[in-house]
């Protein structure tokens, strides 16, 4: 994968993760006043990790795969 790609990736992950640690945060911190941000993460790393394997990259990947690989210069 070429760096280009690579950077298109990201920037869509970008904009599909910021959501998702912005809400799981917020819930956690609602539900676990008081605990230590340790104890706090520990319990939003999973949920996080498992709504971006599972549903964040394959959504990204089939509807923006083209996008995402680019365009392939054809040799003269």
């Amino acid at each position: 994968m070429s760096f280009a790609s690579r950077a298109r990736m990201a920037l869509l992950m970008t904009f599909a993760v910021y959501p998702v640690v912005v809400v799981y945060a917020t819930a956690v911190a609602a539900l676990t006043p008081g605990w230590e941000f340790w104890q706090r993460s520990l319990i939003l790393v999973p949920f996080m990790a498992t709504t971006i394997v599972f549903f964040i990259v394959p959504f990204i990947t089939t509807r923006f795969g083209k996008f995402i690989a680019g365009t392939k210069r054809v040799a003269a």
